[in-house]
C-alpha cells in the first residue's frame, strides 16, 4: 500500500473511536503545551533579568561601602565611611580601563509638594550619573555641572515619584520641599523598574551630591561610586584597577580584608544568564513528564487498539497484506494521533502562554525554536510508544488472528 490509502485507514480507524481519539491526544496536547508554557516562562524570566542588568547601565561597574569592623564588632555591608569623591576621582584619573564615573551619596526622605507627600530615596550625584547609567529624561534636563559646585537645590525626580506628587501635571519648575528645604525640580527621568537589588529605580530624588551632603543628609563620605569601563571586555580589568588602586589609598595590608566591594554587571548579567538556562532546562523537563504520560496513553490505547482488530488483521493478512503493511497501518495511526496531539498542544501552549503574560503578569518568551522541538518531540513518541503495538499486530499468526472472536 502506498502512504495515502495508509493515512486515509488509519483516519478512519481512529473516526470510528472518536471521544477514545480526543482524549488519547489530549494527554499529548496537555504534554505539548506544558513544555511550551514552561520553556516559554523560563525564557521570559532571563529575558527580564538581563532586561534589569542592562538597565544598570552598559559596561557599568558598582563601587560600595564595605564592611568594618570596631573592636571584635564587625559592620554589615556600607558601614564603613573611607570611601569619598577624592577616590572617585582618583579613579577616573588612574585607572585606564575607566571611562567615566559618578559617586553616590544615598538616604531617605520624606518629599512634599502641595497636600501631598512621598517618602522616597535620595540619590546625591552628578550629571555623568546619566549617562554612566544610560538613563534618559522623558521631561526637562539634568542638573549641571555648576549646580554641583554651588550646592544648587535642584533636582531630578523618578516617574514614580512624579506619579504619586504630581499625577498628570508638569513638574518641571515646580517646587518641592524635602527636610524643609525648597528644591526646583529640572527634569524627569525614564522609567527604569527594578534593579538588580529588587527597589524601584523610578522611586528616588536625583541632586547634586555636595548639595545631600552639606543640606540634607549631612555626611562627607558616599555610599557608592557608578563606574563605566570604556567597553564591555575591559569591565574585568577595570575592576582589578580599582581595587588595587582603593587598597593602596585606604592603606589596606595584604593580609586585611578590604572596605569596600566592586560588583562587575557584566559577572552578574552572565551568572543571571547561566541562571537563566538551568532554570529554563528544569521547568522544560518538569512539563516533559506530562508529554511522557501522553506517550505511554498512546501505547495503551495502540494495544487495545490491535486487541479489538485482531480479526480485522488476520483478514488482510489474509489477502495479501505482508508484515510490513500490519506494522505501517499501525505506526501510522499512533504517529495521526501525536502529530495532531502536538499540533493542538502549541495553541494550547501559546494560549497558555498569553494568559501568563496577560492577566498575571508573569514574563513569557515563546521562542520557534522552543515550538519546533516540542512537535518533533511529540512525533518521537507517536514513533517510540508506537512501535511496540506495531510490531505486535504484525507478528500475530494469520490462522490464530482468523480464530478470534
Amino acid at each position: 500500500m502506498n502512504l495515502v490509502v495508509i493515512v486515509k485507514i488509519a483516519w478512519r480507524a481512529l473516526a470510528r473511536h472518536k471521544l477514545r481519539s480526543a482524549l488519547t491526544m489530549l494527554g499529548i496536547i496537555i504534554g505539548v503545551g506544558s513544555v511550551i508554557t514552561m520553556v516559554g516562562v523560563g525564557q521570559g524570566a532571563n529575558k527580564q533579568m538581563q532586561v534589569q542588568i542592562a538597565s544598570l547601565g552598559s559596561n557599568a561597574l558598582s563601587v560600595f561601602a564595605g564592611s568594618g569592623r570596631s573592636g571584635h564588632m564587625h559592620g554589615g555591608w556600607g558601614s564603613t565611611r573611607t570611601l569619598i569623591v577624592e577616590d572617585m576621582q582618583a579613579i577616573v584619573r588612574e585607572c585606564s580601563a575607566v571611562k567615566a564615573a559618578a559617586p553616590g551619596v544615598m538616604g531617605g526622605a520624606q518629599v512634599i509638594y502641595g497636600n501631598q507627600n512621598w517618602q522616597t530615596r535620595i540619590n546625591g550625584t552628578e550629571p555623568v550619573y546619566f549617562v554612566v547609567k544610560d538613563w534618559t529624561m522623558t521631561v526637562g534636563t539634568s542638573f549641571t555641572t555648576e549646580d554641583v559646585e554651588l550646592n544648587n537645590n535642584v533636582v531630578v525626580i523618578g516617574a514614580e515619584v512624579r506619579k504619586n506628587l504630581f499625577g498628570e501635571e508638569n513638574p518641571i519648575g515646580k517646587t518641592v520641599r524635602i527636610k524643609n528645604l525648597p528644591f526646583r525640580v529640572v527634569g524627569v527621568a525614564g522609567e527604569k523598574g527594578q534593579s538588580g537589588m529588587g527597589f524601584s529605580q523610578d522611586d528616588q530624588i536625583f541632586m547634586p551630591y555636595t548639595t545631600a551632603q552639606k543640606k540634607v543628609l549631612g555626611t562627607n563620605w558616599l555610599n557608592s561610586m557608578y563606574v563605566q569601563a570604556v567597553s564591555k571586555e575591559a569591565t574585568g580589568l577595570a575592576q582589578k584597577q580599582i581595587e588595587d588602586l582603593l587598597r593602596e589609598r585606604h592603606r589596606i595590608r595584604p593580609e586585611q580584608e578590604d572596605d569596600f566591594g566592586v560588583r562587575n554587571m557584566a559577572d552578574a548579567a552572565q551568572l543571571a544568564d547561566q541562571a537563566g538556562q538551568v532554570m529554563t532546562l528544569l521547568l522544560g523537563a518538569v512539563a516533559s513528564v506530562s508529554l511522557l504520560v501522553g506517550g505511554i496513553g498512546i501505547m495503551n490505547i495502540m494495544l487495545v487498539s490491535v486487541t479489538e482488530r485482531t480479526r480485522e488483521i488476520g483478514v488482510r493478512m489474509a489477502i495479501g497484506a505482508t508484515e510490513r503493511d500490519v506494522e505501517a497501518q499501525f505506526l501510522t495511526e499512533a504517529m495521526v494521533l501525536s502529530l495532531f496531539g502536538g499540533l493542538f498542544g502549541v495553541v494550547f501552549g501559546l494560549a497558555a502562554s498569553r494568559v501568563l503574560a496577560n492577566v498575571m503578569e508573569w514574563p513569557s518568551t515563546i521562542s520557534p525554536v522552543s515550538i519546533g522541538i516540542a512537535v518533533l518531540f511529540s512525533a518521537a513518541m507517536g514513533i517510540f510508544f508506537g512501535l511496540y503495538p506495531a510490531r505486535k499486530a504484525a507478528r500475530l499468526d494469520p490462522i490464530e488472528a482468523l480464530r478470534y472472536e
